[in-house]
C-alpha cells in the first residue's frame, strides 16, 4: 500500500483540497456552536491572569475562578444593561434621523438645482444614504446580541475551563508518559495569546472610554453606544478603528452640523492614532510575527466564516494556525508565508530548501 506521504503530487494535493473544503463546510454548519467555544476561550484568556493570581494569593482554585466569574457576570450585566438602553433609544429615535436625512437630501438637492445640476432624488438616496450605515450599525449590535446570547452555557463553559488550567500540563505529560516534560515552544504560545488578547482589551477599553467622553463634551446623542462601538471593532484590524468612528460621525453630521462632525473626525483620529500606534505597540513588545497582508485576509476570511465574531478574533485565530503549521515540518513553509518580511531570517535551512 502506498504511504500518503509518497503519493503523488497531484492526488495528494486533490486530497488536501478536498480536505479543507469538507472542515470549511463542516464549520458553517457548526457556526453558533464555534462561536460560543471562541466566545468562551476568549473570557476564559481574559480571566486566567486574575485567577491565577488569586491561587499565588492562597486561595483554592475553585473559590478563585467562581470569584472571577462572577466579577465577569457583574461586569457583563452592567454593561448590558447600559448599553442594551442606548441601542433601544438609538433605535427608537432612527425614523426621526431618516426624516433628517430626507430633508437635508432635499435641500443638498435644491443647492445642485440652482447651480444647473440635475440629480433625481432616487440616486442620491441610493448612493449617498447615511441611513443605510445607521441601519446597519443596528444590524450589527443585533448580530453580536444574538452571538451572546447564549451567555449562560458560555459562562459554563468558562468556568470549566479556567478550573483545568492548572490541572492540564499534568494531564498532558500522564498522557505522554513523561512526567517531567516540558512544552517551552507552546508555553511561549500561550503567553503571547494571552499577553495580546490582555492588552488588546486594555487598548479597546481605553478606546471605548476615551471616545465616549471626547462624543459627550461635544453633546453628541448616544455616547456610551459609540464608546462601545468603538472598544469592539477595535479589536478588528486594519479597518475596525476607522469603520467605529463612521456612524458617530454621520449622526453628529445630522445632529450639530459639518464643524462639530470635524471635530469627531479629528477626535477619533488622535485617540486610534494614540493608542493603537503609540501605546500599543510600546506594550506589546514584539509584533504579532504576521504579515499585513495575511492579517487584512484572515479578517475576510474569519470574518466571512463565522460572522462579527470572527472579524474580532480573526488574529489570535490565525495565530493559533500558523503555531500548527510550525509544529509540523511539512507545514512550516506555510507558517513562513504567514509571518512577516523579516521572519525569513530564522527560516531553518530545511524549511527554505522546501520553499
Amino acid at each position: 500500500m502506498t504511504e500518503p506521504d509518497k503519493l503523488h503530487p497531484a492526488p495528494r494535493f486533490l486530497v488536501i483540497a478536498a480536505s479543507i473544503v469538507f472542515i470549511l463546510w463542516g464549520i458553517s454548519q457548526a457556526q453558533t456552536v464555534l462561536v460560543s467555544f471562541l466566545v468562551s476561550v476568549f473570557f476564559a484568556i481574559l480571566a486566567t491572569p486574575p485567577v491565577l493570581w488569586l491561587e499565588r494569593k492562597r486561595l483554592p482554585v475553585v473559590v478563585a475562578v467562581l470569584l472571577v466569574v462572577a466579577g465577569m457576570i457583574f461586569i457583563l450585566l452592567a454593561i448590558g444593561t447600559v448599553v442594551g438602553t442606548s441601542i433601544n433609544s438609538f433605535y427608537a429615535a432612527l425614523p426621526q434621523y431618516q426624516a433628517r436625512i430626507q430633508e437635508q437630501v432635499h435641500a443638498f438637492k435644491g443647492i445642485l438645482a440652482g447651480k444647473n445640476v440635475a440629480l433625481p432624488e432616487k440616486i442620491l438616496l441610493q448612493y449617498v444614504n447615511p441611513a443605510a450605515i445607521l441601519n446597519l450599525t443596528v444590524g450589527l449590535f443585533m448580530r453580536l446580541g444574538s452571538a451572546l446570547s447564549d451567555i449562560v452555557l458560555i459562562l459554563l463553559t468558562v468556568t470549566f475551563i479556567l478550573l483545568e488550567i492548572t490541572s492540564f500540563p499534568v494531564k498532558l505529560r500522564a498522557v505522554l508518559g513523561d512526567p517531567h516534560r516540558v512544552f517551552p515552544r507552546f508555553t511561549v504560545f500561550v503567553n503571547d495569546m494571552k499577553r495580546y488578547m490582555v492588552i488588546k482589551t486594555l487598548i479597546s477599553l481605553a478606546t471605548g472610554i476615551l471616545v465616549t467622553i471626547w462624543l459627550y463634551i461635544l453633546h453628541v446623542d448616544f455616547p456610551i453606544l459609540w464608546g462601545f462601538l468603538a472598544f469592539l471593532l477595535n479589536y478588528v484590524p486594519s479597518i475596525g478603528s476607522t469603520i467605529a468612528g463612521i456612524p458617530a460621525v454621520l449622526l453628529t453630521l445630522l445632529q450639530l452640523g459639518i464643524w462639530r462632525a470635524v471635530l469627531v473626525a479629528a477626535g477619533y483620529m488622535v485617540i486610534n492614532l494614540a493608542l493603537d500606534y503609540g501605546v500599543e505597540p510600546r506594550l506589546m513588545g514584539r509584533k504579532l510575527d504576521l504579515s499585513t497582508l495575511v492579517v487584512f485576509l484572515s479578517l475576510m476570511f474569519w470574518g466571512s466564516l463565522l460572522g462579527p465574531i470572527g472579524a474580532v478574533l480573526c488574529v489570535p485565530l490565525t495565530m493559533t494556525l500558523k503555531f500548527a503549521f510550525e509544529s509540523h515540518e511539512s507545514t512550516r513553509w506555510i507558517a513562513v508565508l504567514l509571518g512577516p518580511e523579516t521572519l525569513t531570517e530564522k527560516i531553518p535551512p530545511a524549511a527554505k530548501k522546501r520553499i
